[in-house]
């Protein structure tokens, strides 16, 4: 283990609730670096929470230790686990579907159940609704820390057996590229689609171009429209939209200047379908 540990959640950082889990992490060894990787996932968004994760992880060191508290079922019989990826990285949380993302690109190589025997908070057996705190935070700091090794986190489970969540793999169709929304850049409402710039580019369109953009939610389109294939904003006017390829190589969606989800009420998820079509020369 490096000594780093790496914490998201939907918790904010209005209240203590993040600061209390740096203190039971300090607690731990005071000599770990911790990093907030974001806390402001939307509440019991666990697809964006997969998503933050996978956008991050590949870009820090073998044996960083990640803790995602994304937790709506916090008191239920759902698994408390620790993975190990294909990359040497290790992610604490709730298995709800956090790890969807980085299954599919990672891969998960081992999964542990946390005994809470050992690996929990001392004097926090009553507490049933801050699992962040007693539980993830608490074990990530002593992997992290080399207190325990991964086979000292708990039980070994079937890798298979990790909860993933429904995904829309992108596909070209003669001249069309269909992928789902995967998640907003958030400050400035852009659509960051799972459609690989590869992929598009069989397409065969150049920049400067136009392409037909069609979003879908389940069956109902709302919105069809033409728009310049940029290599950024700079190649539209402000107010117009354009698809660009984002700084994960995928393509995206975005209105110079302007939001283009608040605009169209867009969200994410396998429901929402986008489509890119070659404009057929007249």
């Amino acid at each position: 283990m490096n000594k780093t540990l790496i914490l998201q959640s939907d918790f904010g950082l209005s209240d203590g609730a993040v600061n209390a889990m740096y203190g039971v992490a300090h607690s731990v060894d005071h000599g770990l670096k911790i990093y907030d990787l974001t806390h402001d996932i939307p509440p019991f968004d666990i697809w964006e929470a997969s998503y933050r994760l996978w956008q991050t992880i590949s870009y820090w060191a073998e044996g960083t230790v990640f803790v995602s508290v994304v937790d709506p079922g916090v008191g239920s019989e759902r698994r408390s686990i620790v993975v190990k990826t294909g990359e040497g990285h290790f992610v604490v949380t709730p298995d709800n579907g956090t790890l969807t993302h980085i299954n599919r690109t990672e891969g998960i190589e081992e999964a542990r159940i946390i005994d809470e025997s050992v690996n929990r908070l001392p004097r926090s057996g009553e507490s049933y609704t801050f699992h962040g705190r007693d539980i993830y935070a608490f074990t990530g700091a002593r992997l992290a820390a080399g207190i325990i090794t991964f086979e000292e986190v708990g039980p070994v489970i079937d890798a298979n057996s990790v909860i993933t969540l429904p995904v829309k793999e992108p596909q070209l169709n003669n001249k069309e590229t269909e992928g789902m929304i995967d998640v907003l850049d958030v400050q400035f409402g852009n659509l960051w689609t799972n459609i690989s710039r590869e992929l598009f580019k069989q397409m065969d369109i150049p920049y400067g171009a136009g392409v037909e953009v069609e979003i879908m939610h389940g069956s109902n389109t709302i919105y069809q429209n033409n728009m310049t294939f940029g290599r950024s904003f700079a190649d539209t006017f402000k107010g117009e939209p354009l698809v660009y390829v984002n700084s994960l190589d995928n393509m995206a969606i975005a209105i110079n200047q302007g939001s283009f989800a608040k605009a169209y009420n867009i969200r994410t998820g396998s429901n929402w379908t986008v489509i890119f079509r070659k404009i057929k020369e007249k």
